[in-house]
């Protein structure tokens, strides 16, 4: 057991794994233009890779387009969701009237129901 011991070895600081027999992929830079600062940020990806069309902005963190023959590329933005609040979903289902009427039948019931309570209970 003494052969297999890590005896003055500080574990966790240096790898055991070694680089011999690895083939790294192929790498390409590409450019992504922040439409609100003008900066460019420049990234590394894999040649085989899907490009993301945008990316975050290293200086100002807003929405940086991919360049490719230094023009911006359109993004899609067609397949986006538009975020709906709870107003939104409840107009879906029944109209301002209707709203007003069921308030209404609600602070009516509240109010009487307030008036029954016993006070110091």
């Amino acid at each position: 057991m003494a052969d297999r011991s890590l005896r003055g070895m500080r574990i966790g600081a240096q790898s055991l794994q070694s680089e011999d027999g690895v083939v790294f992929a192929d790498r390409a830079e590409y450019t992504y233009r922040c439409e609100t600062c003008g900066r460019d940020t420049v990234m590394t990806f894999s040649t085989e890779a899907e490009l993301p069309e945008t990316w975050e902005c290293r200086h100002c963190g807003n929405s940086a387009v991919l360049l490719v023959d230094s023009k911006p590329v359109e993004v899609d933005r067609s397949g986006e969701k538009v975020a709906r609040t709870h107003w939104d979903m409840l107009l879906e289902r029944r109209t301002r009237a209707e709203l007003e009427e069921i308030l209404e039948e609600r602070l009516q019931y509240l109010r009487a129901r307030r008036g029954q309570q016993k006070i110091g209970a």
